[in-house]
């Protein structure tokens, strides 16, 4: 047995040798160092401990507590733990089509809570976040610190949204960049699709890289008008614009080995989505961490303790003898 802050035992133990020598050079200790009224609220009966006993019983419960602080434990050594999960991109689309209504609130808020759902699924798996539209930029690195990912990902919000085409040549590149180093190489899409021209290079540059294509397809096939920053749909050649979800990205996802779905409102799509990027990518060691294993015992002295301080405030039952 070891401990873990042996240097606090000995600082306070000069303070507990202090205390001892007042204790025992003064019989009435409790009264001079406790307030009276709140010994008595802590009595349970008719005293029956001497006072010299309640102080030796203070006394090794202190001690007790003393080993506490510093810390027992049994040192297992160092153990290796291998670190092990896939690495992924998340591509978030912002282009100005996110803005349409047609599942509720709106495409960009619905797609941020499948993230959040996809990355409470994927909690040892190394995940970087992208923004795209016109152009991809980072949002957050690789990282399997979901909480973090998950505050990012909250702050994107309207004022991200970009009104210029989707360029998903760009996003390839963008994301073949990110993905060069790493073994397993997924690219996991939230977009209302893209139509055949803006796709049209899409495939074959994923392929290029070697890059596994996931899409989370939201939107509706009967669309939504195209809203600008003020809330108000735009117009295209004097009509209403409409936004549909275009399902091409799907054929795209297949060609790569991957896989699509149409997000609905439970979480059922996302997490069958999870089981088959796991399937089909059995995670792989990422590399391993040196811990150093210990078994804590200071709750041990510490229970001890308190409940001998607890006696030492407290009194035992007399026994009453019935035939006097």
């Amino acid at each position: 047995m070891n401990f873990v802050e042996p240097q606090l035992f000995w600082i306070m133990l000069l303070p507990l040798i202090l205390f001892s020598f007042f204790i025992l050079r003064h019989k009435d200790t409790f009264t001079m160092v406790f307030d009276a009224k709140v010994l008595e609220r802590l009595s349970v009966g008719d005293d029956a401990l001497p006072m010299v006993v309640r102080n030796a019983i203070m006394l090794i419960a202190l001690f007790f507590m003393l080993i506490a602080l510093a810390r027992p434990v049994i040192d297992n050594g160092n153990k290796i733990v291998p670190l092990e999960g896939l690495s992924a991109v998340v591509a978030l689309d912002i282009s100005g089509s996110m803005r349409s209504k047609d599942i509720y609130p709106n495409r960009l808020e619905f797609s941020k809570k499948k993230i959040t759902t996809l990355l409470n699924k994927m909690p040892s798996d190394e995940i970087s976040l992208i923004a795209f539209a016109h152009s991809s930029f980072l949002l957050a690195p690789f990282s399997s610190d979901k909480g973090t990912l998950q505050q990012i990902i909250e702050g994107v919000d309207d004022q991200y949204i970009n009104m210029s085409s989707t360029d998903f040549t760009a996003l390839a590149t963008f994301t073949g960049e990110l993905l060069k180093e790493k073994k397993t190489r997924i690219l996991i899409l939230f977009s209302d699709g893209g139509d055949k021209k803006s796709i049209e290079h899409f495939s074959e540059i994923l392929k290029k890289n070697k890059i596994t294509l996931y899409v989370v397809l939201v939107g509706t096939t009967q669309g939504s008008p195209v809203l600008g920053s003020d809330g108000k749909p735009l117009k295209k050649n004097g009509q209403i614009a409409i936004t549909q979800r275009n399902d091409a990205l799907g054929t795209v996802a297949m060609e790569t080995n991957g896989a699509y779905i149409i997000a609905n409102s439970g979480t059922k799509g996302v997490e069958d989505l999870v089981k088959i990027i796991k399937q089909q990518h059995k995670s792989i060691e990422k590399g391993e961490v040196t811990i150093h294993d210990r078994e804590e015992l200071f709750y041990y002295p510490l229970g001890l303790g308190l409940f001998l301080l607890l006696l030492s405030f407290s009194s035992l039952p007399r026994r009453v003898n019935l035939h006097e």
